[in-house]
């Protein structure tokens, strides 16, 4: 199983998605109009106006407040951490820009599920990458190969990753034994999941703008108190990522190294064209009632995990003074060590508090991923879900006493599967994206809210499922 994982990782991430993710990245910027630097300010607009739903699908507010809950993980605590160890301060670079890249790369899936979204048996709006492929590229095979990546990915190895996480920061700051953390986070984790879509999205919205905002007020208040050190650290990041100092403490220590590891840990963070957050995307109803609407909304999802909370336990982990190559610590322990500098010992607990609220909220938002998956597959019975559901909780057990480094690479793994092949449909269906931006812009330019008219697009007519956009 290891040579395996090793040998995907090896094709995947040497050679196809650390220069993809960047050119797919750039590549939508460019083709878009570097949308998200000029049009930053209608990602606020659209999240202000996102609050109303109706009975076929949850707020755009919900809907990220649930991407969020998926994107803000242990990839902003534990993954930063393993970044600036494998990677040295340079990695923190790079992972700035596949989420600036990203943000554009994000719009563009997202977009693109709303356009395509169905209606399930239910009446509920279900779709993402999988409907895409197989109504814009008329392509169901290559729908049917990323459905079942991403329920490897999101339903099985990482909830393993996120109680990994949530098991290693409750050991390190209450003493508590990995696997009944395990056992504990799998029995909360099943009670939000056996309550459905509904349930999940309802408790994200509560739950993630409060944890969020806590642990981003905590980190400002120690970027404040040492202000004076804040422009240092940050010319270290640069330097080190350009090759113009040493890499910051990396393992590795060197430009390659820092590339290498702030792009995979970023992916992993803001899952910025991995295909996960469409999914959830497609489930609300926009407002303004448009696909760019949700597109741009999730692209303001990407900046706030990464150009935020990410960069925020960097300085932080930089500031302390902590980050040793020699000493092996990494991960979450990185993390706890660097805050307990700057708090004292009530860090260590802050950040297993923090790791649990953010690690728990991944794990119940990554299985809609999957579910939303399954269902496209035709797995919607009660048995379908119910087995899912399980396997989900177990490897939640699993992944608390598994060694870390096996957790993360299997991670890697099934992300790059999932990831090589969402990058390749977006480019094909870039040009519909384009067609979508292009006449959402305009609707405002003329002083009009937006509103997406089927008869406009003609091109579309049995690709779309023209009844939801009356």
């Amino acid at each position: 199983m290891t040579a395996i994982v090793d040998f995907l990782n090896s094709i995947l991430w040497g050679y196809v998605l650390v220069y993809g993710l960047l050119a797919v990245g750039v590549f939508f910027t460019i083709r878009l109009g570097f949308l998200q630097f000029l049009n930053f300010g209608e990602m606020i607009r659209a999240i202000r106006g996102s609050r109303e739903s109706d009975a076929n699908g949850i707020s755009p507010f919900q809907a990220l407040c649930t991407s969020l809950a998926s994107r803000v993980g242990t990839g902003n605590l534990a993954g930063v951490a393993v970044a600036l160890y494998l990677g040295g301060a340079g990695a923190i670079f790079w992972m700035w820009m596949v989420a600036l890249v990203g943000m554009a790369t994000g719009y563009a899936e997202s977009t693109l599920a709303q356009l395509y979204k169905v209606r399930d048996g239910k009446g509920q709006y279900r779709g993402g990458p999988a409907v895409y492929m197989a109504k814009g590229l008329k392509a169901p095979w290559a729908g049917g190969i990323f459905a079942v990546c991403l329920i490897l990915s999101f339903g099985l190895v990482f909830n393993a990753v996120q109680a990994n996480s949530i098991a290693d920061a409750m050991e390190g700051a209450f003493g508590v034994p990995k696997i009944w953390v395990g056992i504990v986070i799998a029995v909360f984790a099943g009670i939000v999941i056996f309550g459905g879509l509904r349930s999940i999205v309802r408790f994200a919205e509560i739950v993630v703008p409060f944890m969020a905002g806590a642990y981003v007020l905590i980190a400002l208040g120690v970027v404040l108190f040492n202000i004076d050190q804040v422009p240092g650290v940050i010319m270290t990041i640069i330097n080190s990522a350009l090759g113009l100092e040493e890499a910051g403490g990396g393992v590795a220590g060197s430009v390659t190294a820092a590339m290498l590891n702030g792009i995979k840990r970023g992916l992993f963070s803001n899952e910025a064209g991995m295909g996960s957050a469409p999914n959830i995307a497609a489930t609300a109803t926009p407002a303004p009632h448009h696909p760019s609407s949700q597109g741009l909304v999730q692209a303001f999802g990407v900046f706030v995990d990464t150009l935020v909370i990410c960069t925020a336990t960097a300085i932080m982990i930089l500031l302390s003074g902590v980050l040793d190559p020699e000493s092996g610590v990494t991960g979450t322990e990185l993390t706890q060590q660097a805050m307990e500098v700057h708090v004292g010992v009530l860090g260590s607990y802050f950040i297993a508090i923090a790791i649990l609220f953010f690690a728990f909220t991944s794990i119940v938002a990554n299985y809609t991923y999957a579910e939303n998956a399954l269902i496209y597959l035709g797995g919607s019975s009660t048995i379908a879900l119910t087995l899912l559901r399980l396997a989900a909780l177990g490897m939640v057990i699993w992944g608390s006493y598994e060694a870390v480094v096996t957790v993360f690479n299997t991670a890697d793994a099934s992300m790059g599967l999932m990831a090589t092949v969402n990058l390749i449909a977006i480019v094909l269906l870039s040009g519909t994206v384009v067609k979508l931006t292009k006449d959402y812009l305009g609707q405002r330019k003329a002083g009009e809210v937006p509103r997406f008219k089927a008869q406009d697009y003609p091109e579309l007519a049995e690709k779309i499922d023209s009844s939801i956009w009356r």
